[in-house]
């Protein structure tokens, strides 16, 4: 069994999210780049290091979270148990 494909119907159009794990874990490397590259900006001005250093604190939790996606794929593929769970390669 495979990771099925996410579809959203947009009216005419559907949007087809396949690699689910995957896409989130490239969303996630997005958001991060984007909190750290913004907070350092901010860094810039004594007027916006406070929220410079929760861009900062928000771009840690979510270096957090990259690793618990890929234990969490990698529990969903043992416990689907199709082919390559065994060996399923980290993204």
């Amino acid at each position: 069994m495979t990771d099925p494909d996410l579809v959203l119907h947009l009216g005419h159009e559907e949007l087809v999210v396949r690699r689910r794990y995957e896409t989130l874990s490239i969303a996630n490397d997005f958001l991060i780049a984007l909190a750290f590259t913004v907070g350092s900006f901010l860094f810039f001005s004594e007027s916006t290091m406070h929220t410079g250093t929760w861009l900062f604190v928000v771009g840690s939790v979510l270096l957090l979270v990259r690793p618990s996606l890929r234990l969490v794929r990698r529990f969903h593929l043992v416990k689907v148990g199709g082919p390559g769970a065994e060996s399923a390669r980290d993204f």
